[in-house]
């Protein structure tokens, strides 16, 4: 019995530094950014997975629309924002 659990030691023990190296922090993140989609409001200056900047002007349940230059919208999924930007961050970096 004692040489079953000593054997086992090793296993439980990468385990639990997998759950605190790997999976733990990957879980923070995806709660982090679940957060951030649903604070989003309109006129927020946002980039996406794609690389676009833009700002959102409409705001659906699973969708949103975005605008990335004057009198050009994209329709995008919520998911696809990765960042909020600080107002005024897409004129200055024009």
């Amino acid at each position: 019995m004692m040489s079953t659990l000593t054997g086992m030691l090793p296993l439980v023990l990468m385990f639990v530094v997998l759950y605190f190296v790997m999976i733990r922090p990957q879980m923070r993140k995806q709660k982090e950014h679940r957060t951030m989609i649903e604070a989003l409001a309109k006129g927020d200056e946002v980039a996406t997975a794609g690389g676009l900047l833009g700002r959102v002007t409409r705001l659906g349940e699973g969708y949103l629309t975005l605008e990335i230059a004057s009198g050009v919208e994209v329709q995008l999924q919520r998911s696809a924002i990765v960042q909020v930007l600080p107002k005024g961050a897409i004129n200055s970096a024009k």
